[in-house]
């Protein structure tokens, strides 16, 4: 069973930074995509960022430029990296891959940007 553990949320002010981790079990996070997504309350889920084994990033436009994606192979962790952090980026964080044609979830780690 593959699994997924977010952890590195909070509170912060806006403008603040936080990074998130997943650190990654039954899987190699360098041999797959492996993606950041987000829900806030009342809203669907959205994806913020992705990492594919190649090395390429995507970001939508509502984070480009503030955050990004990265991994640690030896680790097996895939991070997230939020600078310039807004009210609006409050949501439940998660990080999922795909193996087998099954998208895994972790647990989320809940973000909330406020002063």
């Amino acid at each position: 069973q593959v699994q997924l553990v977010e952890s590195g949320g909070g509170l912060v002010q806006p403008g603040g930074s936080l990074r998130l981790s997943c650190a990654a079990s039954r899987i190699i996070v360098g041999d797959r995509t492996m993606g950041w997504y987000r829900q806030a309350p009342g809203k669907q889920r959205e994806l913020v960022a992705t990492v594919t084994s190649g090395g390429y990033t995507n970001y939508p436009d509502s984070v480009k430029g503030r955050f990004t994606i990265s991994r640690d192979n030896a680790k097996n962790t895939v991070y997230l990296q939020m600078n310039s952090l807004k009210p609006e980026d409050t949501a439940n964080y998660y990080c999922s891959t795909v193996r087998n044609g099954i998208r895994y979830w972790g647990q989320g780690t809940q973000v909330t940007v406020s002063s």
